[in-house]
C-alpha cells in the first residue's frame, strides 16, 4: 500500500521538500490511522517547507500541522473507524509526520471529532489559523472585552488568523480595525467585516512606551514593534492577545502600559492547548463563524502546489486561507 505525501529531507544535498510516493511502512507510530481529505497551509507550514526556520526537528518528515479526514483504524477508546476527525498542532508537521499527505498515523489524544456543522474542507479552511483566532476572541471575552468596550485592532489582517478574527469579531458585534501591509486588500477586509483599515507602517516602527489610547482589545499576529505599539495604544483596562511573530520574536516594550493603564497581555498557544479548550473553540467556531465569509477568504490547491506556496505565505503574499486537497 502506498500514498502521496510531501516529504522534507535534509542531507549533504541540502534541505528540500518534494512530492513523494511513500509506502505505508513510512507512517510513524500512533494509535489512530486517518485517511486525509484535506490539509491546509499556515505560516509555520511555510517555515517547514522552506527551511527558513528550524521548525522541523527530524528527517525525513511530512509537513502539515493540520488535517481533516476519516479514521480507518483505531486502538484509541475515543475513536473508531469511520469517525471524522480534525487535528491541529501537537508538534505534528514538526517532529511527527503531518497532514500534507493522503494518510497520517497519529496519537488519538491529539484528535478532536469534526463538528457536524463543518465539512472536512471547511474545517481546513479554518485550520490552526481559524482555531487560533477563536482562542483569541474567547480570551478577549473572558477578560471582559465587549462590543461596547471600543475598537478591536487586528494586526496581520490579510493573513489566515487575521481574516478569521475579523469575520468572527464582526459577527459578534465588535467594531474592528484591520492593520495590513497590503492596502490593496482593503475592500476584501471590509467585506469580512472590518470597519476601518490602517497601514501596518503606523505600528511597525519603534514607538513610545505610551501612546494615545485607541484599542479596547487587540488580536496580534505579528509580534515585535507592532505588538509593543499595540500595547502602548491600548485603552485603560484593555486586553491584548498575542499569537504570532511574523515581524519577529522580540518584544521591545516597557512595563508602562501594564502598570499605568492596567493593560492585560494574554499569550495564545494553539499547539499544546488541552482537549477541553480545543473542543470549546471548535464549538464556538461552529456557532459564530459565518461559512459564507469562510468561503470568501479561502482558495483550494492540490498537494503538489503547496510547495511553491510555502515561500509565498512567508512573504505575506497569501491572502486568507489556503485549503490543500491532498487527493488531487
Amino acid at each position: 500500500m502506498t500514498y502521496q505525501a510531501l516529504q522534507i529531507e535534509k542531507d549533504d544535498a541540502g534541505y528540500r521538500c518534494s512530492l513523494k510516493t511513500l509506502e505505508d511502512s513510512a507512517l510513524p507510530e500512533g494509535d489512530v490511522t486517518v485517511q486525509v481529505d484535506y490539509s491546509t497551509l499556515n505560516y509555520k507550514d511555510g517555515l517547514a517547507i522552506t527551511g527558513k526556520s528550524p521548525v522541523v526537528r527530524k528527517f525525513p518528515l511530512t509537513p502539515g500541522i493540520d488535517l481533516a479526514g476519516t479514521v480507518t483504524d483505531s486502538q484509541h477508546p475515543l475513536f473508531k473507524a469511520g469517525d471524522k476527525v480534525v487535528l491541529n498542532g501537537w508538534g505534528v508537521g514538526e517532529s511527527h509526520s503531518g497532514g500534507l499527505a493522503q494518510k497520517a498515523r497519529l496519537k488519538g489524544d491529539w484528535l478532536v471529532k469534526l463538528p457536524a456543522a463543518f465539512t472536512p474542507r471547511q474545517a481546513m479552511a479554518i485550520g490552526t489559523a481559524g482555531y487560533t483566532a477563536m482562542l483569541c476572541v474567547m480570551a478577549l471575552q473572558k477578560h471582559g472585552v465587549t462590543p461596547a468596550s471600543g475598537d478591536i485592532l487586528v494586526t496581520g489582517a490579510g493573513g489566515g488568523v487575521g481574516s478569521v478574527a475579523i469575520a468572527l469579531l464582526a459577527k459578534l458585534g465588535y467594531r474592528v480595525v484591520a492593520s495590513t501591509g497590503r492596502l490593496q486588500e482593503a475592500d476584501y477586509l471590509r467585506q469580512l467585516g472590518a470597519a476601518d483599515v490602517m497601514d501596518r507602517a503606523e505600528l511597525s516602527a519603534p514607538g513610545k512606551p505610551l501612546a494615545k489610547e485607541r484599542w479596547a482589545g487587540v488580536v496580534d499576529t505579528v509580534g515585535s514593534h507592532t505588538l509593543a505599539n499595540a500595547c502602548a495604544s491600548t485603552k485603560y483596562g484593555g486586553v491584548v492577545t498575542a499569537c504570532g511573530l511574523a515581524q519577529g520574536m522580540d518584544f521591545p516594550s516597557s512595563v508602562a502600559p501594564f502598570i499605568l493603564r492596567g493593560v492585560t497581555l494574554v499569550g495564545i498557544d494553539s499547539v499544546m492547548a488541552p482537549r477541553a479548550l480545543r473542543e470549546a473553540a471548535w464549538a464556538r467556531l461552529a456557532q459564530d463563524l459565518d461559512t459564507a465569509q469562510l468561503e470568501r477568504m479561502t482558495r483550494e490547491v492540490g498537494l503538489a502546489d503547496a510547495v511553491a506556496l510555502g515561500s509565498e505565505i512567508l512573504a505575506g503574499q497569501v491572502r486568507g486561507r489556503v485549503v490543500v486537497n491532498v487527493n488531487c
